[in-house]
């Protein structure tokens, strides 16, 4: 079974105008979710000791998501305030992930064995893990960037960032929904000029831009009327990605190297992130 892990931030989107509270994160929400595609996750971050941190622990547990290497600090648990306007969901502040900033996760000799049993990491912009990439990178498995919703193509048009992330990024996500076409790809091919391999630019309802080197790839989305588009992003990603390790794995060892294998298995994975996504 395809093995994976999030490695990153924890939340509760604290929904302002209902009084609820809901788990999510970038690097939890790909735990989860790749549990629903069939995938075995866990999830690798920092926990406060409150309610919130009660909540999103009990919510993996409940989901199968396994959180054994995961650390716990006196202090609050991240956070965010949100609204919905319209089925968008719209952020309103929040404790900047709580006791993960002065806490941001280390790793131990015993945490680089555990993670190198991973098919994928997946790490997050939100999560403090830019200085853990060079040794994530030495390991087996493959390393993306999780996305940031609405701020990540600014974060990834920071130029001493790009330097220092891109060359330990095997597939990359950003939010692109504020650019057009052209810009979108110039983005996407200075991403890919500095180091990541494929990229992956999100475009809210005019769909999702991947290049891989050779070529652009496009999928527009599954359009639905959306209740709350909390989740979208992370879940298109995800998606992707599962579907792309499952694919390879009825393939010889290295073929995601080959240009034409590449071409005939991300058009479906780009489907399968639609239909998920939506």
């Amino acid at each position: 079974m395809l093995k994976v892990l999030g490695l990153g931030d924890n939340v509760c989107d604290v929904y302002l105008h209902t009084g609820t509270m809901y788990p999510g994160g970038q690097a939890v929400n790909f735990a989860v979710y790749a549990r629903m595609l069939g995938a075995e996750s866990d999830f690798m971050g920092v926990f406060g000791k409150d309610a919130v941190a009660d909540h999103v622990q009990a919510s993996l547990d409940a989901h199968g998501v396994g959180h054994s290497h995961c650390r716990i600090y006196e202090g609050e648990n991240g956070f965010a305030r949100v609204t919905l306007v319209d089925g968008d969901r719209v952020f309103k502040g929040s404790n900047k992930g709580g006791v993960l900033q002065q806490h941001p996760i280390y790793l131990e000799k015993e945490d680089l064995e555990y993670a190198d049993g991973f098919n994928l990491i997946h790490t997050t912009n939100n999560g403090f893990t830019d200085g853990l990439l060079p040794a994530l990178h030495g390991l087996h498995p493959e390393v993306l960037a999780g996305r940031r919703p609405a701020v990540a193509g600014r974060r990834w048009n920071e130029e001493d960032r790009v330097e220092r992330v891109c060359p330990y990024i095997d597939f990359a996500f950003l939010s692109c929904s504020d650019l057009n076409d052209e810009e979108t790809e110039k983005l996407c091919r200075k991403l890919y000029e500095k180091g990541c391999s494929v990229v992956t630019a999100t475009r809210g309802s005019k769909g999702a831009t991947v290049f891989d080197g050779e070529r652009f790839y496009c999928q527009l989305p599954d359009y639905v009327t959306p209740v709350d588009t909390m989740g979208a992003g992370d879940s298109f990603a995800t998606a992707m990605l599962i579907t792309i390790l499952k694919k390879l794995e009825t393939q010889p060892e290295g073929s995601w190297k080959n240009s034409e294998i590449r071409a005939e298995i991300l058009p479906e994975a780009l489907k399968a992130a639609a239909v998920f996504s939506a």
